[in-house]
């Protein structure tokens, strides 16, 4: 009879609960019903892995997938995702022919898009699918309110000379996180605006969509008829204004967690990390946690971010380096019973241990959520389980 021992844990890792990214899917398809969900997953889904996490999302019923650059749709292209992919950040220049040739829907902002598009079409003898985006007062990517008949008539006349397909009309919010900001009203009326423009010309009955997560989760009259979540997909709440993920029946998906390196006994007043700005009040035990700033831990969480070892809460002590990072058990002597190389520390998880959140720490380090989960960097390893 032979034994096997289990390999240890990594000396950190990025957990990702794939059945809890489902779970939220369907509950997000129970708010915005009858509208239908598209799971945005750009940016590697927010740090969680775009092509597990994208299956996730369409095994638990997302309709479309949303990406922000064509090289990430065509990524899921290539996995064989063959639902419907909006993609919408482009430059002149971009390989526009290959998306054509996916079949993936493109965004519009302006005039040369469309002229791109049409030329990609013409070369691939393939008709390209695209949405126009309307600008309503985000101020980033989207076609003016001055531009919008211009470009929604030349539009309509390609796709009248069977060059183009447009299957959508769509648009951004700026401050939907921010309950009753007037410019949500705003916005709502100048897209109101946009598409009774675009349905006179002759776009009727394309798809119409503006809710981002915190619009999916507050404003039912933002629905229209697919709703565009992102940060919620994973679990985590767009602003704790607007509620707790477990208030909005979600659950975060992504578990950062590691070992301990090394813990040790230091004297009272002994520096710490590099320019000694923390040191040592009295005899205590100094835990090394292998993860710094190169994995994706900010830098600005130095004396300050929080961790759970052994059930208890701890923060940063000192700078988080590259590669690394000290907490700062409390007073102890060599004998003592505590912490030990090779024992679990988690840095953020769903909270449900008493393990810090993502909320945590953005509150600690005076960020959002979205940029904790997505900062991890590509050598933390993801371990799918569900």
């Amino acid at each position: 009879m032979s034994t096997r021992t289990a390999a240890p844990p990594a000396r950190l890792e990025a957990r990702v609960d794939l059945d809890a990214l489902r779970a939220n899917v369907r509950r997000l398809r129970e708010i915005a019903g009858p509208a239908r969900v598209m799971a945005v997953v750009k940016a590697d889904a927010y740090g969680h892995g775009m092509v597990p996490c994208a299956r996730a999302a369409v095994e638990a019923g997302a309709a479309w997938l949303g990406t922000a650059v064509p090289e990430e749709a065509l990524a899921l292209r290539a996995a064989g995702l063959d639902v419907p992919i909006l993609t919408w950040l482009h430059a002149p220049g971009d390989d526009f022919e290959a998306l054509v040739r996916a079949e993936v829907d493109v965004s519009v902002s302006g005039q040369w898009a469309l002229a791109e598009v049409l030329e990609a079409a013409e070369r691939a003898g393939r008709l390209a699918r695209i949405q126009l985006k309307a600008d309503t007062g985000l101020g980033r990517n989207g076609i003016q309110p001055h531009e919008w008949p211009l470009v929604v008539d030349e539009a309509v006349k390609a796709e009248r000379a069977g060059l183009l397909e447009v299957t959508g009309l769509w648009s951004h919010f700026a401050c939907a996180d921010e309950p009753g900001h007037p410019s949500i009203r705003a916005q709502l009326t100048r897209f109101h605006e946009a598409l009774e423009y675009a349905e006179s010309a002759g776009l009727r009955g394309r798809l119409r969509h503006m809710a981002n997560s915190p619009a999916t989760l507050t404003l039912p009259e933002s629905h229209f008829d697919l709703v565009r979540p992102g940060l919620a997909v994973y679990g985590l709440s767009p602003a704790p204004e607007l509620g707790t993920p477990a208030e909005h029946g979600l659950r975060p998906v992504m578990t950062l967690r590691g070992r301990l390196a090394l813990v040790k006994w230091v004297p009272a007043g002994h520096g710490v990390s590099y320019g000694h700005t923390y040191r040592t009040g009295g005899e205590t035990r100094l835990g090394l946690v292998p993860a710094g700033y190169a994995d994706g831990i900010p830098r600005a969480a130095s004396d300050r971010g929080p961790v759970l070892v052994g059930g208890r809460r701890y923060h940063v002590a000192g700078r988080v380096a590259m590669d690394q990072f000290v907490v700062d058990f409390g007073p102890g002597g060599p004998d003592e019973h505590g912490p030990a190389a090779g024992d679990e520390v988690v840095l953020f998880g769903p909270g449900e241990r008493g393990e810090p959140t993502a909320q945590d720490w953005a509150e600690a380090i005076g960020t959002i959520g979205y940029e904790v989960v997505t900062r991890i960097g590509g050598r933390v390893p993801r371990v799918y389980v569900g």
